[in-house]
Parts: C-alpha cells; sequence; structure tokens
C-alpha cells in the first residue's frame, strides 16, 4: 500500500508518517519542503501516482481572517484534483470536532473542506478532533485581556497530537468510511480548568477568569460544542501527562 501524506512536516503529519510506517506500508511526504507545494499543485500529480490512499493533514498557515477559507479551498481542490487523475481509492481528512457547529472563520474553512471532501468521486473517510492540547496555549495568548485569561467553562474531552495521529494511521489504513468518525481525549475536563492547569504548571500567573462570552479561537462555545456526538476513539495521553513531560509545547 502506497500512502500519501499531505502536510508531513507539520505536528500531526511527522507523527501520522511514524504511525503509517508502523503500519508497514510505504509512505510519500508531500510538503514544500519536499518540493510539492498543494497551493499551487506543483509536484501533486507526481507524489501521487500510484498511490492507492491519500492522508491530508494540511493546515492553514495563518489565522488572519479569510485566510482559512482561501488556504482550504485551494488546497482541497488541488488535492481532489490530483487524486482523481491518479485513481486514488481513499481520501483521509483531518478535520474538527464541532466544525459544523461553530461560526468562525477557521471552523467555516474546516467545513468547507469536509463538503468538498463528501461530494468528491474519491472514496473517503473525515475524522473530526476534539483540541489538541497544544491548543490550550494557544487560546490562552489569544483570550488573555491585561493579566486575565478569559475562558469559557464548558466540557471539552482534548486530545494528543500523538492519539490523532495513531487514529489517522489506522483509519488510512481501513476501508472507506463514506463519512465521519471522532477521536478524543481520555478525559472530559473544562476548558477554563485546562487552562489554569496550563498557567500554573508554567509558573505563569496570569488568571483565569471563567466567561461564558469568552470565544474559542473567534467562535461563541455552548456547554458540549467540542465533545464528540458519536462513540469516538479515545486516545491514552492524559493532560496532566501532557504538562509533566519536560519539553515546552509552543503553538505551531
Amino acid at each position: 500500500m502506497k500512502v500519501v501524506v499531505a502536510g508531513a512536516t507539520g505536528r500531526i503529519g511527522s507523527r501520522t508518517m511514524m504511525r503509517l510506517r508502523d503500519h508497514g506500508v510505504e509512505v510519500v511526504p508531500v510538503s514544500r519542503r519536499h518540493g510539492v507545494d498543494v497551493i499551487t499543485g506543483d509536484g501533486l500529480d507526481e507524489a501521487l501516482r500510484d498511490a492507492e490512499v491519500l492522508v491530508d493533514v494540511t493546515d492553514a498557515p495563518a489565522r488572519t481572517e479569510g485566510a482559512g477559507l482561501q488556504f482550504f479551498r485551494t488546497a482541497t481542490t488541488n488535492l481532489l484534483g490530483a487524486a482523481v487523475a491518479a485513481g486514488v481509492e481513499h481520501h483521509v481528512v483531518l478535520s474538527a470536532v464541532g466544525a459544523d457547529l461553530l461560526w468562525s472563520d477557521y471552523f467555516r474553512a474546516k467545513l468547507l473542506q469536509e463538503d468538498m471532501v463528501r461530494s468528491s468521486p474519491v472514496p473517503h473517510s473525515i475524522l473530526r478532533a476534539t483540541p489538541f492540547f497544544e491548543s490550550i496555549e494557544a487560546m490562552v495568548e489569544k483570550n488573555t485581556v491585561y493579566d486575565h485569561v478569559h475562558v469559557a467553562p464548558v466540557l471539552v474531552p482534548p486530545v494528543s497530537t500523538e492519539d490523532v495521529a495513531v487514529a489517522v494511521a489506522h483509519v488510512a489504513v481501513g476501508l472507506p468510511l463514506f463519512g465521519a468518525t471522532e477521536v478524543a481525549g481520555p478525559e472530559m475536563r473544562r476548558l477554563d480548568e485546562l487552562a489554569d492547569e496550563w498557567l500554573t504548571a508554567r509558573g505563569d500567573k496570569r488568571v483565569v477568569v471563567p466567561d461564558a462570552q469568552a470565544r474559542y479561537f473567534g467562535a461563541e462555545l455552548r456547554e458540549r460544542t467540542l465533545v464528540p456526538r458519536t462513540n469516538p476513539r479515545v486516545g491514552h495521553l492524559s493532560f496532566a501527562e501532557w504538562l509533566a513531560r519536560p519539553v515546552v509545547h509552543a503553538q505551531g
């Protein structure tokens, strides 16, 4: 089996490639570093030649208004076109839990990506993930007002990027789902409590303010917006175990 991974050098992509190799498949990386550009389409046809599976774990390089929609519309159009031309048998896309409920530029872009994949003739699987542990740090920085961090006190089972990569690889080597499945972390937590634990672990004196009106990367949250609605694949690494690691987990 030959599996092409678009977004191969990213946090999820690099881990997914390792997990796919654990399954004993041939893995072809797609990224600008490897001479392939999903925005211009340069190198895509060659990379996908004889491929059976295309895994898309790309992400928009910027969070400015409109950037997500432009990126995912263009990248998905190019990837689907190349996949059809190459006769790819399975297209796997990583998306986000709540993509159809969260109204912001980024999540609307992810929903557009899902819709494009569903409309394609290529058999597909969509894997929706709950927020990554790393997103807690990014949210804290985005929601800071002076020394206070405003966070909505909603439920979320955050997941590690390692567990997401395992799930992506597992879906990729299986049969197409022709629909969506979900992956989540092992614990149901409150988003504001996670933010507070992240600050405490880093020795940061900022104060978390539970705020029902606080946005999540521009989106308004309800109590269970970030909670899977089906029986998700459940990861193993807890948030506390991740925080205890000596490596500083930066946004990226």
